[in-house]
Order: structure tokens, then sequence, then C-alpha cells
């Protein structure tokens, strides 16, 4: 293994977070605020509890995961695709650097950035509401799991687009949506019978709910179930990718 190779791409694109660190601080920051502020108190209000635990408490899991979701899709899709954009790709495929050793420094830096600001997400909403985590080795375990797999997912994004708009299509038309009907804003318990067979079919909710779990022992779906879902959603990315470099799908031509 390349460990200078796989350094060099983590390093690099870490630098380029860290240009813009009051963005990527500041953004989520707010945006989780606005979500207290609307959420919390304007349904809060009339919402007191879910399922034994505060309304503000509840949708704190939906938060995080909306974010590491979309960011880890949005960090490994852009940077990978920069290189092809600018044509740099064909000197990182010629040098002595294998496929794997590629995607664990792209992967791994969006991952670590996802990573961060579910972790900033996470201390805002200690300032709204109060927070019990009754399994943070489970927690951290999904959070580590979800930034993997999504990045994972960008970088297949990345390495698919051909233009910027494409690169923004599939997390803001299919991501974002699957993850506002997944549950992160109520318990599909919530919903009518027919509704609740529907959204089983959403794989976000498998996420969500085990997340959920991690934090108040409140599960939509059996735990087990989440588990087999995040781990067969990253098998398939990565068997995707390991494709995508041995017929040079997209990135040879």
């Amino acid at each position: 293994m390349n460990w200078t190779a796989i350094k060099a791409i983590y390093v690099f694109e870490m630098a380029r977070f860290f240009r813009t660190l009051t963005q990527s601080f500041i953004s989520p920051v707010i945006s989780t605020s606005l979500y207290f502020v609307v959420f919390g108190a304007a349904i809060g209000s009339r919402i007191d509890q879910v399922e034994g635990v505060s309304y503000g408490a509840f949708i704190v899991p939906g938060l995080i995961m909306l974010s590491i979701m979309t960011q880890g899709i949005s960090n490994a899709s852009f940077g990978i695709y920069f290189p092809k954009f600018i044509g740099t790709i064909y000197e990182l495929l010629s040098a002595p650097v294998n496929f794997l050793e590629i995607v664990i420094g792209y992967v791994g830096a969006a991952a670590t950035k996802s990573l961060f600001i579910g972790v900033v997400i996470l201390a805002t909403a200690g300032f709204f509401v109060d927070l019990s985590i009754q399994h943070p080795i489970a927690m951290i375990a999904f959070m580590v799991l979800t930034c993997t797999s999504f990045a994972l997912f960008g970088f297949i994004i990345g390495i698919w687009a051909k233009n910027f708009e494409q690169l923004q299509l599939v997390p803001l038309l299919i991501v974002t949506p699957l993850v506002f009907l997944g549950g992160s804003f109520y318990s599909i318990s919530m919903l009518p019978p027919f509704w609740q067979t529907v959204t089983l079919f959403n794989p976000v909710v498998y996420l969500i709910s085990g997340f959920r779990w991690a934090f108040f022992g409140l599960a939509d779906v059996p735990i087990g179930l989440s588990l087999l879902a995040i781990a067969g959603f990253t098998g398939i990315c990565m068997v995707v990718i390991w494709w995508i470099f041995k017929t040079g799908w997209r990135i040879r031509s």
C-alpha cells in the first residue's frame, strides 16, 4: 500500500476544506439553528413529544443524517470531478498509484469532512435541546459508516458527471427528498398504514432509524435491518467503483 500517495491526496483535499473553513463551519451552524427555530418552535409547539422524546430532540438524528449524507456526496463528487474537469486526472492515473489508494485518499477526506460537519451540528443541537445518547458507540459507528458509504456514492457521482449541473443533480433531486421523506422529522408510525408500507421502500429510513436508536433506543425498523442496509449500500458502492476502474468507464475517455 502506497501510504505516501494516500496521504498526499488526503492532505490536498483537506487543505481545500480548511481554506473555506468559515463557510464550512458557519453554514451548517446557521442551517441547524434555522431548523430548530422553524421545526422546533413552529411544529414543536404543536407536537410536544414523539414516543416519549421531546420533538426538538427527536429531530436531531435526522438533521445530522441530512447534513452528513449531502456533505459526503458533494465533497467526494467534487473532489474527483475537478481533476477530470481540468484534465489532471490523467496524471493521477499514470502515477504509480492503484485505484484503491486513490479511493482511500479521496473518500477518506470526504468522509472526514462530513464527519466534522456532523459533530458541529451535534454540538449546535446541544444549545437548543437536552440530548441523551443511550448507545454512544453505536452512534459513532453509524456516523462513520454513513459518512464513508455516502462519500463512496459521491465518488461514483463525480466520475459519472459530465458537467457541474449533473454533479448537483442526484443530491438535489434524489438524495435530499429521500432524506426528508425518510423519517428525518417524524416517526413513520405517525403515517397511515399505506404510507408506512411505501416508506419502507426508502433506504434512507433504515439509516435514520438506526441512528435514532443510538440516541433514544427508539427505532422504526429493527436495528439489525439498519446495519444490514448500510453494510449492503457500502458494499454495492465499492463493487461499482472497482468496476469503474477496471473498465475505465468515464475516466479514460
